[in-house]
């Protein structure tokens, strides 16, 4: 620009110059139009180079400004590469992480399928666990039925029984019976009773009126207050007894009555045979009388040993009765089924054949003796402890 505004001022010199040269005025006139053109000229020049100035001087601004938007555009594109990679690297990702949620959902859909498999086979197995119990409880609540049903018939039998049993006894022992009928006093009349020595025993069989055992044993108590209208007969010996039900010696707590001008003696059917026959082992002496006091007090002995060691052996044996019977409930109740099954199987294949017993064999006491003594071996060889007690009896 400044070049160009020199040659046009040296232009207007060597214009200039001419025109003085020239001999007229006429041209003088010329060269001062003309140098007035170029003055004007020159102005006109003048300001266009001040707008190209100003043009220029944009020009560079907006390039500038250019530059700066391209550095910033090559930045962007930098960024936008960049984005674009990571887009690229999250849409991978975002790939995997789809392929691993359809896995997840494939896994978890074969987990709730075996989840509603599992359960409804829980359900199935609750259903029929529930329908085993009912009918184990229903099974247990027949079986207590049947029990009741047994107890009852067995006391409302009990007294027929008795009788019977001491009629057997008396039979095998030439011992007399006196049945309700032949008993030799009025109005109140016991239900059996034996002679012996001149002297009328009683044996009164009782039994509850139900299932209900709680007054069972105030009854006895009362019953045993009311024998006294057999025991104020002389030909009747002071010493009576009431026989029960076995299955009720677990709420009886009181065996012996004293009340005073007699005693009564509560026992079981299974009593009644060593009680009889200590009872008639008196009879080996001609007169009551003719016994010492100390035979008097060995023949008592002898008598509590066998009431004693009778009733010990009902109670141990209606003990065990119970705990194997409760055992038996438990193994029906806890035992696995198949396990259970088996049980039953084996249970039906055994059999058990204890001795048999026969009119007119008598059973030695040797025998019994030799059995007791094989034993105790046997105990000793497997180390199992014996009962020892604690009563002695003289010689």
């Amino acid at each position: 620009m400044e070049f160009i505004i020199l040659a046009c001022i040296v232009i207007g010199f060597v214009l200039l110059a001419l025109y003085l040269k020239r001999p007229n005025t006429s041209i003088e006139l010329q060269l001062e139009q003309q140098l007035e053109q170029k003055d004007s000229r020159i102005s006109q020049l003048e300001k266009e180079g001040i707008e190209k100035e100003t043009n220029l001087s944009n020009l560079n601004k907006q390039l500038e400004i250019a530059s700066a938007k391209t550095e910033a555009f090559e930045q962007l594109k930098i960024e936008k590469a960049k984005l674009e990679e990571g887009i690229k690297r999250l849409e991978i990702e975002r790939n995997n992480l789809k392929g691993e949620t359809i896995s997840l959902q494939k896994a978890e859909e074969g987990r709730q399928l075996e989840s509603n498999k599992n359960i409804a086979a829980t359900v199935t197995l609750q259903h029929s666990l529930e329908k085993e119990k009912a009918r184990l409880n229903d099974e247990r609540v027949k079986e207590k039925e049947v029990f009741l049903e047994k107890m009852k018939h067995k006391w409302s039998e009990h007294e027929k029984d008795v009788q019977n049993h001491i009629q057997q006894i008396c039979r095998n022992n030439i011992i007399t019976y006196i049945s309700q009928e032949d008993f030799p006093h009025p109005r109140n009349k016991p239900d059996n009773s034996i002679e012996i020595m001149d002297q009328l025993v009683v044996f009164d069989a009782k039994s509850p009126a139900n299932d209900d055992l709680t007054n069972f044993p105030k009854y006895i108590k009362l019953q045993t207050e009311s024998l006294k209208k057999y025991a104020k007969h002389d030909n009747v010996k002071n010493d009576l007894f009431l026989v029960i039900p076995s299955n009720t010696l677990d709420v009886i707590d009181q065996f012996h009555y004293n009340i005073g001008d007699y005693n009564v003696f509560i026992i079981t059917k299974d009593a009644l045979e060593p009680i009889i026959l200590s009872l008639k082992k008196i009879e080996e002496y001609e007169f009551a009388d003719k016994l010492s006091p100390e035979d008097r007090d060995n023949v008592c002995r002898i008598i509590g040993k066998f009431a004693h060691t009778t009733k010990r052996r009902i109670q141990i044996d209606e003990f065990f009765a119970r705990e194997f019977l409760d055992t038996l409930s438990k193994a029906g109740t806890q035992l696995p089924r198949d396990i259970l099954e088996n049980v039953i199987k084996f249970e039906n294949a055994e059999k058990l054949n204890p001795p048999m017993e026969k009119r007119n064999k008598q059973i030695l006491t040797k025998d019994l003796k030799d059995q007791v003594d094989k034993l105790e071996n046997e105990m000793q060889l497997r180390e199992i402890p014996k009962i020892v007690t604690k009563i002695d009896f003289e010689n």
